[in-house]
């Protein structure tokens, strides 16, 4: 089958106009069955851990608030932009939670992401009610 179909870690529109991944899965008509998308969530929640462990070893140690934010901040945003964050970073370093929160806020990513990014900012802030609100984060 891999040689008839190949293998793509990325999709890509096969030649009946289908997106396709890994060998041959045609997501447009098939998807993902929900054991495959927690496969996923778990690997890109493994792959998190060590961004954050590498970008501010001391994330562990941090009101679960910050936790929870800052998890949710560098799995939309991957280590290269999250590193782009230099003054939240310093600020969180310092212990200063209230200026890594407006740190948050102060970016592009802020505005394209919108509720997400409000929602961070209050988490490292100190306030947790956004956790209450439904879904939440």
């Amino acid at each position: 089958m891999r040689r008839h179909e190949g293998v793509a870690t990325h999709p890509y529109t096969d030649t009946s106009g289908k997106i396709t991944i890994g060998v041959g899965r045609n997501l447009s008509d098939r998807g993902l069955e929900i054991h495959e998308i927690d496969l996923l969530f778990a690997t890109d929640c493994q792959l998190v851990e060590v961004i954050l462990s590498a970008w501010w070893p001391q994330w562990r140690e941090a009101p679960v608030g910050v936790q929870i934010a800052l998890f949710s901040m560098a799995f939309n945003l991957l280590l290269p932009r999250l590193s782009s964050f230099k003054k939240m970073h310093s600020a969180l370093t310092d212990g200063d939670f209230s200026a890594a929160a407006a740190e948050s806020l102060d970016s592009k990513w802020a505005a394209q992401v919108g509720r997400r990014a409000t929602d961070i900012a209050q988490l490292i802030s100190g306030d947790l009610s956004c956790l209450s609100e439904g879904a939440g984060i």
